[in-house]
């Protein structure tokens, strides 16, 4: 392990920045609403206790399939997206490269034996990508902030677009600062020419660390010519939600998580059920559910997510795409629906 994968606090004109923010109070980032992490029922002792007992089927039994696509040569003119399990995912849209959230080290954690993928969900390498016009971070946990990867990425980024003090991190690894942006909520850059980013609510919390909330977490809605994908982040279900799809629906798509929830910290994560009624909310065509099928975070069956989102959505007549991991979705033309995870 090494100590620089815990990141750096912001400092100098980016905490002047952060001091300005209306989401930045009493010294720490706030949600919209009050939020609690954990709710009274539930401690971070008993948490653990728990996932040292945790049930078997919280890891798949064998081993996930996938499909290995040949992201360097997608030509599709409509947009194109590739799942690689939990929150991953490349997006090509009018000739340009999109990667969010990237975790391809086979680890969530800040050391490298610490909350493994699962046996197949690691089929991609930083090697298999091409140049990234934009690499978009939602926020700074390890499950969705890796070190190893942003790393082994930098040579191939062109530009960056996170919540505002996750630059902080990456100027310590040796990111440089003009291809940083960092975003508030609401906040829009045209950081690549006709490409239109918009830094949104979401109900979360950051930190890598003993101290939270010192960086903010962030949705993002992507504008790309006729096209629009809400790129949901870590969430709680909350009224944001309803007020981005007024501002900015409908979405041709939006991706949303819909794992490593429990009603222990189920304000700062969302429940499957209101997953799908997010999608609702936001006005979308179609879902994408992710924060799945990589990682054990949480003490529910690894599969559980998205066969309770499959049944909200078959009664809310809401239309979901089950991509394998490297499966491609193609708006408008192709939208995965195996149930490639029931073995």
């Amino acid at each position: 392990m090494s100590f620089k994968t815990f990141g750096k606090k912001p400092s100098g004109n980016r905490l002047l920045k952060i001091n300005n923010s209306p989401n930045y109070k009493e010294g720490a980032f706030k949600n919209l609403s009050n939020t609690a992490v954990m709710t009274e029922k539930g401690s971070m002792v008993k948490t653990m206790i728990e996932f040292l007992n945790k049930p078997k089927n919280t890891t798949p039994e064998k081993k996930l399939p996938s499909i290995r696509t040949d992201l360097k040569n997608i030509k599709s003119e409509n947009p194109v997206i590739v799942w690689f399990g939990h929150s991953s995912y490349f997006i090509k849209v009018e000739g340009k490269a999109i990667l969010v959230d990237p975790v391809f080290s086979g680890s969530a954690a800040p050391f490298s034996l610490g909350v493994k993928s699962f046996d197949g969900s690691d089929v991609y390498k930083v090697d298999d990508f091409p140049e990234i016009d934009m690499l978009i971070l939602t926020h700074d946990h390890y499950d969705h902030l890796d070190f190893e990867t942003v790393l082994k990425l930098k040579p191939k980024v062109k530009q960056i677009v996170t919540s505002l003090g996750v630059g902080s991190h990456l100027n310590y690894w040796g990111f440089k600062e003009e291809a940083i942006h960092e975003l508030d909520w609401w906040e829009t850059a045209e950081v690549i020419k006709n490409l239109i980013i918009t830094a949104a609510p979401a109900r979360h919390f950051s930190g890598r660390g003993i101290k939270r909330a010192q960086t903010l977490w962030s949705s993002f809605v992507l504008q790309v010519g006729k096209w629009k994908i809400y790129i949901g982040a870590d969430s709680g279900y909350d009224t944001h939600f309803t007020e981005i799809g007024e501002k900015y629906g409908p979405f041709d798509l939006a991706i949303l998580e819909s794992g490593q929830y429990n009603l222990k910290w189920a304000a700062i994560h969302m429940m499957p059920e209101q997953t799908v009624q997010a999608t609702i909310d936001l006005k979308a065509k179609v879902l994408l559910p992710v924060h799945w099928g990589k990682f054990t975070l949480a003490l529910h069956a690894w599969d559980e997510p998205i066969e309770r989102v499959l049944k909200e959505a078959e009664k809310l007549n809401v239309k979901v795409a089950t991509p394998l991991i490297g499966e491609p979705i193609v708006l408008e033309e192709c939208l995965p629906d195996k149930k490639w995870w029931r073995f």
